[in-house]
């Protein structure tokens, strides 16, 4: 049977953990159908779980994509598209964490990080926006950082990859706003994630101090949720404490 024409549907990357996690579960609660991408296939089935055990009526499935396979992100987001239903919300919040000197970051490293943080959200970008501007309506949430704005020692690189991705969200704004899709750029500062388990960053902050996810989530879940003739272009959610 088809949900009702006024059912929200979405897709959220990064979605096995951190604030993909929370976003997702945050938009389950609000009745919004969820398509799960991560590349762990058990992580995400842990999620899934969590939403069904909601007891919410809206559909949850889960899609396992490598997003650093560039040449493949756009026909797997269409196909996504078509499987799970028209896509209202793309959340881009996949990304990778790493710290290093400019002086001693390789090339191999600096593209790898443009590719996951920038690169790849631009290809899931290219797959929603056919369905959305057949519609004429959509909403597309960039996950960025404090980073993009403010230069942090050892975090050049990924502070370029988030500025990049800000300069991407305003270019696609202008570019799609005639065709009622509205784009939003979140940039939170420190959010205690697993970013910072992960073997490429090598910080010591007190994790106590940061952002939750749920925070961040509940940010980009009211934006997503404004009346479509508003947009939160822009959103900076800081710890009351500052950047750390």
């Amino acid at each position: 049977m088809n949900p009702p024409s006024n059912q929200l549907r979405a897709i959220v990357t990064g979605a096995s953990s951190g604030i993909g996690k929370a976003t997702a579960l945050a938009f389950a609660k609000s009745g919004i159908e969820v398509a799960l991408v991560s590349r762990s296939m058990v992580k995400l089935k842990t999620v899934a779980d969590e939403i069904e055990a909601l007891g919410t009526s809206g559909k949850v499935k889960i899609y396992s994509l490598d997003l650093e396979i560039l040449d493949r992100v756009r026909q797997q987001i269409s196909d996504i598209c078509l499987d799970f239903g028209s896509i209202d919300i793309l959340v881009n919040n996949a990304g990778m964490g790493y710290t290093n000197s400019l002086h001693q970051t390789s090339l191999e490293d600096w593209q790898r990080v443009l590719n996951l943080n920038l690169t790849s959200a631009f290809q899931c970008i290219q797959g929603v926006l056919p369905q959305m501007r057949d519609r004429k309506s959509g909403t597309i949430v960039n996950v960025a950082s404090i980073a993009a704005f403010n230069a942090f020692p050892n975090w050049g690189i990924y502070g370029v990859s988030k500025a990049a991705l800000v300069a991407l969200s305003k270019a696609l704004s202008v570019e799609e706003r005639e065709h009622g899709i509205r784009t939003v750029t979140i940039s939170p500062g420190s959010v205690n994630t697993p970013i910072w388990d992960t073997d490429t960053v090598q910080a010591d902050f007190n994790r106590s101090a940061m952002l939750t996810p749920e925070i961040v989530a509940q940010s980009i879940l009211h934006a997503a949720l404004l009346p479509q003739e508003a947009v939160v272009e822009e959103m900076i959610v800081m710890p009351n404490g500052g950047a750390l």
